[in-house]
């Protein structure tokens, strides 16, 4: 019997070599290896076609084309919209060119969007902090005024922060892909583009509810949500019901005994992978509308993880990184005298323990 299956590339990203199919980007390949070999991502979103190709975040560097034809490809190419060839090498987090590039993306990506985490409802579990904690700078060159806008209400259950906007174009698809009357999309060109609604229209439909979570950063967030709380006082449970619309697979966000938000699950990627309905989102929040699966898988290196098992959190490079560049060793029998420092004799620091006739505190 003939074999009918296609023949397998072979792969080699940071030295890990992988066999994929024909038609695989370097970017899904790179993700069927996992962990640091995997490239950032910010607007490519698996589950939506014709995503990627925009945010420049999953460069890499192609050393070697093919087997075919080894030369090395003479720029930095975009892993998720860049198939794959067979003998194809790559390096991603093993270049330096490619790390100090996606620090300059990381710097555009900022220029930009305000630094009010704080107050964010997205803060926690937001890609952008995660690429900038990863692959970012701990300062910044810009000093231009950003540019602003007014908070808008598109609908009864999302408000628009397009300050807080990157351009992904990811809830334009989302839209295109599991509605049938998209109202919103981007507006103007270059420095003035912006996502709205065509003449202040409302996004009403039974799936707006999944641009909140296919968003990367506070663009799009909940209004049944905002300023309630943050994600990381939280505990996520994986829940299910039978819906009639949707697949009714989603996670519930607990504080104590009460369900402040409902979301769809996401994967290990932080993508959606089934949709969930807005009377899923915005009208079950109750537990006896739900049946409970277990507590939701968090990454270790999540704060929400953080806040839950303190000792097995996991610090950031970012963080290592930037303790190590700032770290100064203190040595005690450095001369101080021209620091104008009086040194002072070792009994003045000894503890001051109490006296018998001291009255007691």
């Amino acid at each position: 019997m003939e074999n009918t299956q296609p023949q397998l590339f072979k792969v080699t990203i940071d030295g890990i070599e992988v066999e994929v199919e024909p038609g695989t980007t370097i970017l899904q390949a790179a993700r069927k290896i996992g962990g640091d070999v995997a490239p950032p991502a910010m607007c490519y979103y698996q589950p939506l076609k014709g995503s990627g190709g925009k945010c420049r975040a999953c460069l890499v560097r192609v050393a070697a084309g093919s087997a075919k034809d080894p030369r090395p490809m003479p720029k930095l190419v975009a892993s998720c919209i860049t198939p794959v060839q067979d003998g194809m090498v790559v390096e991603n987090s093993t270049n330096e060119q490619v790390l100090s590039t996606r620090k300059a993306i990381v710097e555009f990506l900022l220029i930009n969007h305000p630094l009010d985490c704080p107050v964010c409802d997205q803060a926690g579990e937001c890609d952008l902090q995660n690429f900038a904690f990863n692959h970012g700078m701990a300062t910044t060159r810009y000093e231009e005024k950003r540019r602003t806008f007014d908070k808008q209400d598109i609908g009864p259950y999302i408000q628009l922060h397009m300050t807080r906007c990157i351009l992904c174009y990811r809830c334009v698809f989302t839209a295109d892909q599991i509605t049938q009357k998209r109202v919103h999309g981007v507006l103007g060109r270059g420095d003035a583009a912006e996502i709205g609604t065509y003449i202040e229209k409302a996004i009403d439909n039974d799936f707006s509810g999944n641009v909140i979570d296919v968003c990367p950063v506070g663009a799009l967030t909940d209004k049944t949500f905002r300023f309630k709380n943050r994600v990381w006082f939280t505990k996520p449970v994986d829940a299910h019901r039978d819906c009639p619309t949707c697949s009714g697979n989603v996670t519930l966000w607990y504080r104590g005994e009460d369900v402040i938000r409902v979301t769809a699950r996401k994967n290990e990627w932080n993508e959606v992978t089934e949709f969930i309905c807005n009377t899923c989102r915005f009208d079950k929040k109750s537990t006896s509308d739900w049946v409970i699966e277990g507590p939701t898988k968090v990454s270790r290196s999540s704060v929400i993880s953080v806040n839950k098992a303190r000792r097995d959190a996991i610090i950031p490079d970012f963080q290592k990184k930037l303790a190590a560049a700032t770290y100064t060793d203190v040595h005690e029998e450095r001369d101080t005298s021209q620091l104008g420092i009086q040194q002072l004799p070792p009994e003045r620091f000894a503890p001051v323990l109490p006296h018998a006739n001291d009255p007691e505190p």
